[in-house]
């Protein structure tokens, strides 16, 4: 019995090797290929429409139309500096937002004007909308809506900016016109310095060349996405192998709070993508997640982990659930003292659960790692940040999360703890 147990741990131990060799080849291939520039060729023959527009903070639907004086407008320049990126995936040709030329915690509706002469080309053209915008916007021709990004009006529906293509009129060929933004920003308790309205200038090209760039820019954008798609699939492939292993494992307690630890944890991570590339979920939501889905993850690995050197102490758990209600209150009573405390309280709270794995208890050190990876995960502002390690970087020019690093050598770990407590504490079979 016991034989044809460690066959099939060596089993599932080679297919989490060789699963996780083929992930990670799959998404460093992924980020390889987004990161590149657009063609040059294709660039060549397409416009950015950078340099000086027309701005005015607050909200006019007169303000599209082609023949509204503007002459009494800012003038704000959307002109990158080479080389210039975003903080985050790596998007190009990045400027900084309203907030800093002028308007520093400015949060609504603005809108954004400029002349453009589309060349005399017997093709169609199309704009290539802003790849990153705070938040949403809608784009105009000669007062005429194209299209945009999330819902606008009285009330919006905010989402995550993505590559769109707008077709132009078909008499815009040869002609000049007026292109009109309006932007609209969410209000934020903390806004960055830079933020608010385009971070992008839109690009004008004829057909086929404007498919060429739209196809780039979306593999630009899936690649900066792929990790947060990826890890979560291979964490529910886990809780798959842990609820299968579940019945002959020895720390079945351990493994029930570590299915919904990762379930959740999945669940976080995977709303990033879903935000950047779908519209599925608005900003606004996507915020409110982000804020609280933390909190009831890191109370339920507190309590995993609790589990794993055998019987749980009591004073453990009730720890882990009164910290995770004081971090509710504090951040939603935007108490940031009561906020910073209950985190250093729940770092507190992992090591003292790390030292009582550390007195005894099988594979100690392997269980030992995985926990210090979810505690950096979760407290790399407290834990990293202070020792001056970046929160991203950007191998192939498209940014990847320390956390996402972490997590790509959690799962594996962890797949193979729980292929260990398959048998680890059996009795010996009686002949």
């Amino acid at each position: 019995m016991i034989k044809s147990i460690d066959a099939t741990q060596r089993t599932l131990l080679a297919g989490i090797g060789l699963a996780t060799l083929l992930i990670w080849a799959l998404v460093i291939g992924d980020l390889a290929r987004g990161g590149r520039p657009d063609p040059p060729s294709l660039r060549a023959a397409a416009i950015l429409l950078d340099g000086p527009w027309r701005f005015h903070t607050g909200d006019d639907p007169r303000w599209a139309d082609a023949n509204t004086d503007d002459r009494d407008w800012e003038i704000l320049d959307l002109t990158a500096k080479p080389g210039s990126h975003d903080g985050d995936v790596g998007l190009p040709d990045y400027v900084s937002g309203w907030m800093a030329h002028g308007h520093p915690g400015y949060a609504g509706y603005a809108w954004y004007r400029r002349v453009v002469d589309v060349p005399a080309a017997p093709a169609s053209w199309e704009i290539l909308g802003p790849t990153l915008v705070e938040d949403g916007y809608e784009i105009y021709w000669n007062g005429r809506l194209l299209g945009g990004s999330g819902r606008l009006g009285p009330h919006p529906r905010v989402v995550g900016t993505r590559p769109m293509a707008f077709q132009l009129p078909a008499d815009a060929a040869g002609a000049r016109g007026v292109l009109a933004v309006r932007a609209f920003a969410i209000p934020r308790a903390k806004p960055g310095a830079a933020g608010g309205g385009l971070h992008s200038a839109p690009i004008l090209a004829p057909r086929p060349v404007a498919d060429g760039l739209h196809r780039a820019h979306w593999s630009r954008t899936i690649a900066g996405y792929v990790v947060d798609v990826a890890e979560p699939l291979a964490m529910f492939a886990l809780i798959g192998l842990a609820i299968w292993r579940l019945p002959h494992s020895s720390h079945r307690g351990f493994l029930a709070f570590a299915c919904l630890a990762l379930a959740l944890t999945a669940a976080r991570r995977l709303n990033n993508a879903l935000v950047a590339w779908t519209d599925l979920i608005d900003l606004q939501t996507y915020s409110w997640m982000a804020k609280f889905m933390w909190m009831p993850t890191v109370a339920a690995w507190a309590m995993a982990w609790n589990r794993w050197p055998g019987r749980p102490w009591r004073s453990l758990d009730v720890l882990a659930i009164a910290i995770m209600l004081a971090q509710i209150v504090g951040v939603a009573a935007q108490a940031a003292g009561m906020t910073s405390f209950s985190r250093f309280a729940s770092i507190a709270l992992l090591v003292a659960v790390s030292a009582r794995i550390a007195r005894g208890g099988p594979m100690r050190v392997l269980a030992l790692v995985s926990l210090a990876l979810i505690t950096v995960s979760f407290f790399g502002g407290e834990l990293l940040d202070p020792i001056g390690v970046p929160g991203i970087w950007f191998p192939f020019g498209i940014g990847v999360s320390r956390t996402q690093y972490l997590y790509a050598v959690l799962a594996p770990l962890l797949a193979v703890l729980v292929v260990q407590t398959v048998g680890a504490a059996r009795p010996p079979v009686r002949r």
